[in-house]
């Protein structure tokens, strides 16, 4: 019981160890991820700050930039990281937000443009991920908006660029009103536009009472109401920057450290496994240890005793011997009495009992010397069967065996003995017409064992244990010394014997490992 118990702490104890190894694969695996992850953001913030940057030498006025210059800028850096090297993580789309979060100025997989994004933050799908950040401290909500950067239209064709010196009019003035691009920017078509954001400067609306035409405005918007341009000013102010990025790299680098998880994971089963059987092995080495142990300690006690048993069948069955002759004599006696007669064969029947028992504790007192050799169990059974044929048949029992024909190692007369008391005290056991099987198959791979049954009254679990003990018996004739030499013998091979209810009714008495010879 101890050792099972052992057994049990020690099971659990691997289980757990693997339970722990498991989970820390799990936060390593998830380290991972998350640093790649963070590469991913690292990336994005590098490409916005080179934007920034770029946008930063386009404006003039401090805080405006032309969209024809944008425009090239966003196709180049999106072409560049289409055409990286394999396995690196690509832009696919890019984009500038105005304060309602809607795209005006765009380059890339039009396909991959994400709706309804008002806010900043990341969004993942199965094969991208799209990050929506701020442009120079600029917020996607107008909310928190400070200083952000201002993308117009390019100028009409009657207009010099001249973005650091001014703006220097034709002798023809264009009619603004009219012009295409004027009435681009009137509709701010967002398909047409792009979203950047900086602040490097304050940004004030226009006084109210500012007059049209006033100073502050490119001249090609100077025909424009103050109402309208702030409008058109609001709708063109660049508050956040889409990113939208290939997500194959990040998955590969994933999927890649999944793997090695789990054949680590796998691995450290596999040890707990290997250290469960060897505990296990361990564990029947240590029992089969301990029974031939018991075995040594019941022999050297044994031996002692049939010193002193040799003694006293020295000394009592020579007395025995003169008064079972005597009382033969008088029973023989032509001229006794009957009653002298009768008395003296009840003396003869008397003595025999003594010295049956005499015997038997002489049988039972002797060190078990045990000689293996290779036996063949079905025969031996086959002959303790024919011995007691005629008690078999005079209470017409019904006698089976069944089960596998196996040869074991043991020794023969030891094990006869054996046989004979077990199914001797099953006959004993049974009323006229009963039942007794003889059941043999294989434990394991290298050990059997061996079943009597019978469908007698059985025997009731507190006397389960102690039906083997000297002297304990259930019969009126027993000795009760039959169960103490059967487990005695048991016990010196190295096997055990259990009593074990048969349903519906009777008993079975068991022994197990016994060892298996090709």
């Amino acid at each position: 019981m101890e050792l099972k118990r052992r057994s049990t702490l020690v099971y659990g104890l691997l289980f757990g160890v693997w339970v722990l190894v498991v989970v820390w694969q799990i936060e390593e695996y998830r380290h991972v991820q998350e640093a790649a992850k963070n590469d991913l953001r690292n990336r994005a913030m590098d490409i916005g700050n080179d934007l920034s940057a770029d946008m930063r030498g386009f404006s003039f006025r401090g805080r405006q930039v032309l969209q024809r210059q944008l425009e090239p800028v966003l196709k180049e850096r999106v072409d560049a990281e289409t055409n990286a090297l394999v396995n690196s993580d690509g832009l696919i789309y890019i984009a500038l937000l105005n304060a309602a979060g809607e795209p005006f100025v765009a380059a890339g997989d039009t396909n991959r443009m994400p709706g309804g994004i008002l806010s900043e933050g990341e969004y993942w799908s199965q094969d991208s991920v799209t990050f929506v950040n701020p442009i120079e401290g600029a917020s996607v909500n107008p909310e928190g908006a400070t200083n952000p950067m201002v993308v117009l239209p390019s100028p009409p064709p009657d207009f010099t660029n001249g973005l650091r010196g001014g703006f220097q009019r034709r002798e023809s003035p264009p009619d603004v009103a009219n012009s295409p691009n004027t009435a681009d920017l009137t509709n701010s078509n967002p398909s047409d536009t792009n979203i950047v954001a900086d602040t490097s400067t304050n940004t004030q609306p226009p006084p109210q009472n500012r007059p049209r035409g006033g100073r502050g405005r490119p001249p090609w918007l100077r025909q424009m109401s103050d109402d309208d341009y702030r409008a058109f000013i609001a709708r063109r102010e660049l508050h956040g920057l889409v990113l939208t990025m290939s997500t194959e790299n990040f998955q590969t680098v994933c999927i890649r450290d999944l793997w090695l998880r789990f054949i680590i994971v796998f691995f450290a089963g596999i040890s707990a496994v290997g250290v469960g059987l060897s505990w296990r092995n361990t564990t029947k080495t240590s029992e089969l240890q301990i029974r031939l142990i018991r075995a040594s300690e019941l022999n050297s006690h044994l031996k002692e005793m049939n010193l002193a048993a040799a003694g006293l069948a020295h000394e009592t069955r020579n007395p025995l011997n003169i008064i079972r002759g005597m009382a033969q004599m008088l029973s023989k006696e032509a001229g006794a009495p009957t009653e002298i007669r009768d008395k003296a064969r009840a003396i003869v029947d008397e003595t025999d009992k003594v010295t049956v028992q005499l015997n038997e504790f002489i049988n039972y007192s002797r060190p078990r010397e045990v000689r293996r050799t290779r036996l063949a169990l079905n025969s031996a059974i086959g002959e303790v069967m024919r011995a007691l044929s005629h008690d078999i048949d005079e209470k017409k029992i019904k006698l089976e065996t069944r089960g596998d024909l196996i040869s074991i190692e043991a020794d023969e007369q030891l094990l006869r003995q054996v046989l004979f008391n077990l199914l001797l005290n099953s006959i004993q056991a049974v009323a006229g017409e009963g039942e007794i099987q003889v059941v043999t198959g294989r434990q394991n791979a290298s050990e059997a064992f061996l079943e009597i049954r019978d469908n007698g009254p059985g025997v009731t679990p507190e006397r389960r244990k102690e039906i083997f003990k000297p002297y304990f018996t259930t019969h009126q004739k027993g000795t009760g010394l039959g169960l103490a030499v059967v487990q005695q013998i048991v016990l010196a091979h190295g096997w055990e014997i259990e009593c074990l209810p048969n349903d519906p009714k009777g008993a079975v008495f068991r022994i197990t490992h016994l060892k298996l010879v090709a």
